[in-house]
């Protein structure tokens, strides 16, 4: 018997009442940022496998909790706690600078030893990866909490880029709806901790 509270294709199942204090302390951060001009620039599944490793990495560091994501070819998801160290807005500054650089080498050493012939272009030599502004949205319903959940894991089908949910490993779908790990420990919604502790020593 499915979960009341278990999306359509988007799989998300949590006991309600758990989530309180969380959102009693204004905990959730739902955040969203693209790459530059809206380019595909984590639109290869190697892209995006770098960008999940660098997120783990990260969110042991500055010890956050990662309750959900979805990583799409040009823009990022993510619904994360308040970080022990540091602020969203730092956390974000990192992320963005660990990815860009690592892409940036792999797509380097790609192009070694290759001719490269430069031709007239409106394009910047050293075109930015990412947009330098981001959309931090605080989360303070179950309700929402639910509603981000489920536009996360959604959207690469109403992108068209998959026909489930569940055909998308660069999410959190499968932690909510088989209860499954994949690509990322997801942190329960339901545990009760101190917001201030880090969940990954």
């Amino acid at each position: 018997m499915p979960h009341p509270l278990v999306g359509k294709g988007a799989g998300v199942d949590f006991d309600a009442h758990s989530i309180a204090t969380l959102l009693r302390a204004r905990d959730l951060h739902f955040i969203t940022f693209s790459c530059y001009r809206r380019h595909a620039n984590l639109g290869t599944g190697r892209a995006r496998d770098r960008f999940v490793r660098i997120l783990d990495e990260l969110r042991s560091r500055y010890g956050f909790r990662l309750f959900g994501y979805v990583v799409m070819p040009e823009h990022v998801h993510l619904l994360i706690s308040e970080p022990s160290k540091g602020t969203p807005s730092s956390v974000l500054q990192v992320l963005k600078q660990r990815v860009s650089c690592a892409l940036r080498r792999k797509q380097a050493k790609r192009s070694a030893g290759q001719l490269c012939l430069r031709f007239t272009s409106d394009e910047p030599e050293v075109r930015a990866f990412w947009q330098r502004r981001f959309y931090d949205f605080n989360v303070w319903s179950t309700k929402k909490v639910l509603e981000k959940l489920e536009y996360m894991h959604e959207n690469p089908v109403k992108r068209k880029l998959v026909m489930h949910a569940k055909d998308w490993p660069w999410s959190s779908w499968s932690h909510y709806a088989k209860r499954e790990r994949g690509l990322l420990v997801i942190d329960p919604l339901e545990e009760r901790r101190n917001p201030r502790e880090n969940p990954h020593p």
